[in-house]
């Protein structure tokens, strides 16, 4: 796509969450609806019309890809989503598992592909785009403890040396392996822009120190395959929406901005005005409100939700930097808090549509 569509949509002054989840739950039966894919096509649909934007933004849901690679050890569907692996899969493990992502996809997994293509056959005025969890966050969420081996990888500690890292290795190809698989089923469905979440590429899953005194393992257990990921959608002329709400360092900001995504979503644990500085211009920089405490008016009020919406307003246009102002990550439903939440997204939308863009509007 033409990159100066995403910047003429920050200009305008779009604000937008990731909302699918609050709208899927607005339906009779949202457990249906995640298995087939019309219907999901019709909750992403309905997102973009609600929050007016052209981006049709599928559910965040970052377990298909962990359900879709486990289904092959036979493990009971409803305990995938807390398996780990205490041990490096074996040899024969790891045949088995290379040769059952070549079979169908899941029944989730196959709606979330047939959502894009609902999208881009049925809704052509909105831009198709698909989701994936980054590879490394999927690693994170195959092993016990990542954190460890990570550290010894950094340490130059090798797969031969422990079996830890010998586990943090081939978790992480098949990590790829799934996450590729993913990207190229949603492509080939007509996405053009497509979120990679990857929250788990962050100081507290790797050292900021480590990197500091020359490590290079930001580099490959998060870079790498992202790198891979972003060829694969320069090889089908799709634009990247990166994603990660986690905690980041000025490298790994950096790192990020040398995929040249065309949208770049982010934690609130870093101002966008200071993230400005790292990331290059050409990117469009989104959210990044503390939506993960929308659900409570004693955590976050309305009022407190406005206020941080007019100063990321205010200090982005002080720096002339468009973005789109958004959630810093998937708004979830909370059973409960339902209106309390939409409440905070609909003050979010009306600061962003209320704000003069230009000074002396």
């Amino acid at each position: 796509m033409d990159r100066g569509f995403y910047q003429k949509l920050a200009e305008s002054g779009l604000s937008m969450p990731f909302g699918a989840d609050l709208v899927l739950h607005g339906e009779p039966d949202p457990a249906a609806i995640v298995r087939d894919g019309a219907a999901l096509g019709r909750v992403v649909e309905k997102t973009a019309r609600r929050f007016q934007t052209p981006l049709a933004i599928p559910l965040m849901d970052l377990q298909l890809e962990k359900a879709a690679l486990l289904r092959g050890l036979g493990l009971p569907e409803a305990s995938i989503a807390t398996y780990h692996f205490e041990e490096p899969p074996t040899d024969a493990q790891m045949t088995t598992l290379r040769r059952r992502l070549a079979e169908p996809l899941t029944p989730q997994q196959q709606a979330h592909v047939d959502a894009v293509a609902y999208i881009a056959r049925q809704a052509k005025d909105l831009v198709p785009c698909g989701m994936v969890i980054g590879p490394f966050s999927l690693t994170t969420k195959l092993l016990k403890d990542p954190i460890t081996p990570t550290y010894l990888a950094g340490m130059g500690v090798t797969a031969a040396e422990d079996p830890a890292v010998a586990a943090l290795e081939r978790a992480m190809e098949l990590a790829m392996l799934a996450v590729e698989r993913s990207l190229r089923a949603q492509l080939a469905m007509g996405a053009r822009l497509v979120c990679v979440a990857e929250p788990a590429a962050n100081r507290v899953y790797v050292s900021p120190k480590q990197i500091e005194e020359g490590s290079d393992i930001f580099e490959r257990v998060a870079m790498a395959n992202l790198r891979r990921l972003k060829a694969v959608l320069d090889e089908h002329g799709a634009d990247l929406f990166f994603h990660c709400c986690g905690e980041l360092t000025d490298y790994m900001l950096g790192k990020f901005g040398e995929l040249d995504p065309a949208l770049m979503s982010l934690g609130c644990s870093r101002s966008l005005w200071d993230v400005a500085r790292v990331v290059p211009s050409s990117t469009v920089l989104f959210g990044n409100l503390p939506s993960k405490q929308f659900y409570s008016d004693k955590v976050l009020s309305v009022e407190a939700v406005e206020a941080q919406a007019a100063e990321l307003l205010a200090r982005m246009r002080e720096i002339r930097r468009p973005f789109i102002l958004g959630s810093e990550c998937d708004v979830l439903h909370v059973p409960g808090a339902e209106a309390t939440i939409v409440r905070k997204v609909e003050a979010f939308l009306a600061a962003g549509r209320n704000f003069p863009r230009r000074a002396g509007r």
